[in-house]
């Protein structure tokens, strides 16, 4: 399930599901419409989203940007349902005020501090195989923050991407899911492509 960023949606996406899907991934939408921010229930309609997706085996969750932060703490909430997450541009680590250039249109928009949402915001690793793939040309969300550590993800890779490129781009959706297959056949499991 891929799952948008931070005033983005499905149509948003359509690339990189586009991706996905050539390399032979099932894949699914988040259906949640835009992403105007974390809201109190942004879990429970997640929680939803992954229950109409119909599938027994575990979904590998990628999340572009903020998307990346729910799908980290969806992991979390729902461990039995997520195989992996992957974030593409999630600042998974650090000040926020200090890593993203957005901060101040999210406080706007969403109507909350960018380091206090209404839903659980944990550095931590969530408990199942964590890729953090981040560019230094990202120009949205800052390198280290992208990157993590080797607390809050499994692995980081860097690929050659802006920020809308890991969504929309052909080359940089392409880099990215290069790295998904990768990562996914490291872990373990990686036949499936659920």
């Amino acid at each position: 399930m891929v799952i948008p960023g931070f005033i983005a949606n499905d149509r948003t996406t359509m690339e990189l599901r586009r991706a996905l899907a050539e390399a032979g991934f099932r894949v699914h939408p988040w259906r949640q419409g835009v992403n105007w921010g974390a809201r109190p229930d942004t879990l429970e309609r997640l929680k939803q989203a992954v229950h109409h997706c119909g599938h027994d085996e575990p979904l590998v969750l990628v999340g572009w940007s903020l998307g990346g932060l729910y799908a980290r703490e969806l992991a979390r909430a729902e461990p039995h349902r997520v195989r992996a997450v992957v974030t593409l541009g999630s600042p998974v680590w650090g000040d926020r005020r200090r890593y993203t250039n957005v901060w101040k249109l999210y406080e706007r928009v969403a109507g909350h501090p960018v380091d206090e949402p209404p839903i659980p915001d944990c550095e931590e690793k969530p408990p199942v195989p964590t890729l953090a793939i981040w560019s230094r040309r990202d120009g949205i969300v800052g390198a280290p923050s992208a990157r993590g550590t080797e607390k809050t993800r499994d692995k980081a890779v860097e690929v050659n991407s802006t920020h809308m490129g890991f969504a929309v781009s052909r080359r940089g959706t392409r880099a990215a899911v290069r790295e998904i297959v990768r990562f996914l056949a490291e872990v373990g499991g990686g036949e499936s492509r659920d």
